[in-house]
């Protein structure tokens, strides 16, 4: 790792930010039949997985040990994070070096292992399935359908921000006030700096007209492992699963602080079908080979026109 990342990830208590653990438990059935076989966060955006981009992202901030909390039957997820020597020899024996290339690249990413999270029993569960692997240090939570657009650098602030103030920290984006009712979402207040706020309180999926604000948690975390005690003893919250959002609550009326970083970008849900569609024309009209050609037929099929 360089040293610039080393000392980002120092926090003010003297513990290093090492370990990301990525929720992939989910069944996927908002696609089905294509998730029958294909777990949902394998499911190409342009020629990656969606799940590719996010570990890419976890990687540029310096992070390099990611677990996923897998569900049972989803090895495959792992996997693709693993060598193919199969595959890479016939690559190679062809002279495909751009698709030799393209299968590693996934490999040398991130250093990757998995748990299974037996039953689905909600985001704070899976988390909590992570405590062994983790122990005693903070430690981020990405989750596996959020790609963030033009987030290179969210979660090299999130680190900069918990050295500063230490404890727990989040992302947050603005959203339209009648879709809040979709997400988790905080009250906050002000702090000297730019686009960082402190927590003072969250609501998971608050019903429409009574949200605390318009800030929504895009679906990164970097949490304190005192998260941990307090997933074990959180009751089932909403939809009878234990949150994630009523635990890290729990860290802030407990006195340990909370902050946010207010995300710019965009998000991208690859875990809804429309999102998802979207997700992939707009970063398909970016491919380095794909998208003048994908664009310049996007604006003549939108005319009405696609040729035929």
């Amino acid at each position: 790792m360089s040293a610039p990342h080393d000392a980002i990830r120092e926090g003010q208590s003297g513990a290093s930010v090492r370990k990301v653990v990525m929720p992939t438990a989910g069944r996927g059935t908002r696609f089905l039949p294509a998730t029958k076989v294909v777990p949902k966060e394998l499911l190409p955006v342009v020629d990656r997985p969606a799940l590719e981009y996010i570990v890419e992202e976890v990687a540029n901030a310096g992070l390099s040990d990611v677990l996923f909390v897998n569900g049972p039957g989803k090895g495959v997820v792992e996997d693709h994070f693993h060598p193919v020597p199969d595959l890479e020899r016939a690559l190679e024996a062809k002279g495909d070096a751009k698709g030799l290339a393209g299968v590693r690249r996934a490999t040398e990413l991130a250093d990757v292992s998995a748990v299974v999270q037996e039953q689905p029993l909600g985001l704070g569960h899976a988390v909590l399935c992570a405590a062994d692997h983790v122990g005693d240090e903070p430690f981020v939570v990405c989750l596996a359908d959020m790609v963030l657009d033009g987030g290179t650098e969210l979660l090299t602030h999130m680190l900069a921000v918990h050295a500063r103030y230490g404890g727990s920290v989040i992302a947050l984006y603005e959203v339209p006030q009648d879709q809040i009712e979709k997400y988790g979402c905080a009250a906050v207040v002000p702090t000297d700096e730019v686009d960082v706020v402190r927590v003072t309180d969250l609501v998971e999926k608050p019903p429409r007209g009574e949200a605390p604000s318009n800030l929504a948690i895009v679906g990164r975390y970097l949490l304190d492992p005192a998260v941990f005690d307090l997933l074990r003893t959180t009751s089932p919250g909403r939809g009878g699963e234990i949150q994630l959002t009523d635990a890290i609550l729990g860290l802030v009326t407990s006195g340990s602080p909370v902050h946010a970083v207010v995300f710019r970008g965009r998000v991208l849900d690859t875990g809804d079908k429309l999102e998802y569609l979207k997700a992939v024309v707009r970063l398909g009209t970016r491919h380095p080979e794909l998208g003048r050609d994908l664009a310049d037929w996007l604006a003549v099929f939108v005319a009405g026109d696609d040729g035929v």
